[in-house]
């Protein structure tokens, strides 16, 4: 692969920065909400898992 020159690599940067196509605001509000409500319901899933094996290790301590 051919070296570039740092003013040749600027205007690739630049060039490719140009094709970026932003979210709109509207779109980041769906998505950023999306991400929250999966958080919560993943968080809940393993605070359920979490208590399940905390209860499984807690018996299985009462057989010794």
């Amino acid at each position: 692969m051919a070296k570039v020159s740092p003013g040749e690599f600027m205007r690739q940067v630049q060039a490719e920065a140009r094709k970026v196509v932003w979210p709109s605001r509207e779109e980041t509000v769906r998505t950023a909400i999306f991400v929250a409500i999966m958080m919560l319901v993943l968080s809940v899933f393993f605070l359920g898992v979490d208590s399940l094996f905390g209860a499984g290790v807690r018996w299985l301590l009462t057989l010794v």
